[in-house]
């Protein structure tokens, strides 16, 4: 049994209203990969937070001890300081500057205040080595794919000498081949005496890489086990939603009706390079009652193509034909697109999907202002009522809906802007990434408003990079890759393999 670098003992955090934290304990032994699993809203981030000096000490209760002695970090700087680097789902580099001034910014190679380039460069390259990246360290960052740039930000760990890496859903944005590939640095870092924490939705990633998982549940410390022991997926879901889900995705009826959407030979080149087309005379329809998934490979081209249909908000150059209930409709911008009976939930909720710092009330109403307005009056009783509405449908988690977006967890974020495009009334409800970096509790409850959609005779496009969530869900699926639509598949006959076949051989 290795001794333990880290124990968190009976923390407890408070916020106004809200016990974020009540007593909770964890325990990391040196050298293991520790993970820390709980539904949106557990308190996971808040805990790591509190290790890595965003909440000082002396604003919780309940003692850390690091490497056998009492710590009192009072900033992050101070738990650097021990070699404890935390890297946030929301990566923190500057996009302009190149590789090596992100990887020491804060932390120069200089004397005298002069910053010695040539040995910038020199342990640039030895970093990014270790990392597996063979870019030059002058390559700007926003030049560098989302995959890369996380393995900067692990380079820059390391030149910070790092002893307790702290990764909060590093796979969230990563394709499979980036995952698998971070997974195997993780792997490779622990064999260098690299003590690890990750915090992760994906299950199987847990399972491949973790020797021990701790579960937070309300706030609460619910188990902690080595996964030695041949520990399922289900028993860790039991402990993080306190209930077994038998079925991941919820059974729904099949039965597709009459055709709403479809889209014909649809071309678009990039915004930016516009002799580059990006997609390539697609079409593909969608009945009501019917859920269609979207399946490929990242930069395939599914989120350009939704974006562009939906009121060309992406794209340059655009083509093609929509149609709705078989007649011809104008989504040349968003507010068209909208009244054609469109609504698209974006990828990025954060930056493209909500105004975070609006309450969920303000977000909620935002795609369909005019349904709570009167003479160009909002009315703010009638806001009120669509807000707790949705709050009530969607079971979005808090004390109310003045609270501010941006302190939700993502699952509930999800919910708002849901909540913000159902309220828009939509026939065809566009869900780019509808789950990603959300637990599977609030899955379960994403896939069953998908269903009592479909129900309702809407039809739903789902994008995903999850297979196995495109096959729980679809009715059909389109297989993407390289701007084109390669195959499609009766959700019956689908499989994984058969979808990553036609994305290779096409």
């Amino acid at each position: 049994m290795q001794p333990s670098l880290l124990e968190m003992r009976s923390i407890t955090k408070t916020f106004p209203g809200v016990k974020a934290l009540d007593n909770v304990t964890l325990k990391v032994a040196e050298g293991e990969i520790h993970a820390i699993c709980g539904e949106n809203g557990a308190g996971k981030s808040t805990l790591m937070k509190v290790l890595s000096g965003v909440y000082p000490a002396g604003s919780y209760d309940g003692e850390i001890h690091y490497d056998g002695a009492l710590a009192q970090f009072k900033n992050i700087s101070d738990s650097e300081s021990k070699g404890i680097i935390i890297i946030h789902q929301e990566l923190a580099l500057v996009p302009l500057l190149s590789i090596a001034e992100n990887l020491f910014l804060g932390n120069e190679r200089a004397h005298g205040g002069v910053i010695n380039w040539p040995q910038t460069y020199r342990s640039t390259e030895e970093l990014l080595k270790k990392v597996g990246l063979r870019d030059a360290p002058t390559t700007p960052v926003e030049k560098l794919g989302v995959g890369k740039q996380q393995l900067v930000e692990i380079a820059k760990a390391l030149a910070k000498d790092v002893r307790l890496l702290i990764l909060d859903e590093p796979t969230a944005a990563l394709s499979e081949s980036d995952s698998q590939a971070l997974l195997d640095l993780m792997l490779e870092l622990k064999a260098q005496g690299v003590t690890q924490i990750i915090i992760s939705h994906k299950l199987n990633e847990v399972r491949r890489v973790a020797d021990t998982v701790t579960v937070i549940r309300d706030g609460q410390t619910v188990s902690s086990f080595g996964t030695q022991d041949g520990i399922t997926e289900d028993r860790i879901v039991r402990d993080m939603v306190g209930r077994s889900l038998e079925n991941r995705y919820p059974a729904r009826e099949r039965r597709a009706g009459d055709m709403l959407l479809e889209v014909d030979n649809w071309s678009v080149f990039h915004e930016e390079h516009r002799d580059r087309q990006v997609i390539k005379n697609v079409a593909f329809n969608v009945r009501a009652g019917e859920v269609v998934g979207i399946a490929g490979l990242m930069g395939a081209g599914r989120t350009e193509l939704a974006m562009s249909i939906f009121g060309k908000s992406w794209g340059h150059n655009i083509t093609g034909n929509v149609k709705m209930h078989g007649k011809s409709v104008d989504t040349s911008n968003v507010s068209r697109a909208i009244a054609a009976g469109l609504a698209y939930v974006t990828e990025d909720r954060k930056e493209l999907g909500l105004i975070l710092d609006e309450t969920i009330l303000k977000n909620v109403t935002l795609s369909n202002l005019d349904e709570v307005s009167r003479t160009g009056v909002i009315d703010e009783n009638a806001e009120r009522t669509v807000a707790d509405r949705y709050r009530n449908d969607l079971n979005i988690r808090t004390p109310d809906v003045f609270q501010k977006v941006g302190n939700l967890s993502g699952g509930n974020q999800q919910k708002v802007v849901l909540s913000k495009w159902l309220f828009a009334a939509p026939e065809v409800l566009i869900l780019d990434e509808p789950t990603r970096g959300i637990d599977v509790g609030a899955k379960f409850e994403i896939y069953t408003i998908i269903n009592e959609l479909s129900a309702a005779g809407k039809g739903v496009v789902v994008i995903s990079s999850e297979l196995p969530e495109l096959i729980g869900l679809s009715d059909r699926i389109y297989v993407m890759n390289e701007g084109a639509f390669v195959g499609e598949l009766d959700a019956s006959d689908a499989s994984q393999e058969r979808i990553m076949s036609l994305i290779v051989t096409e």
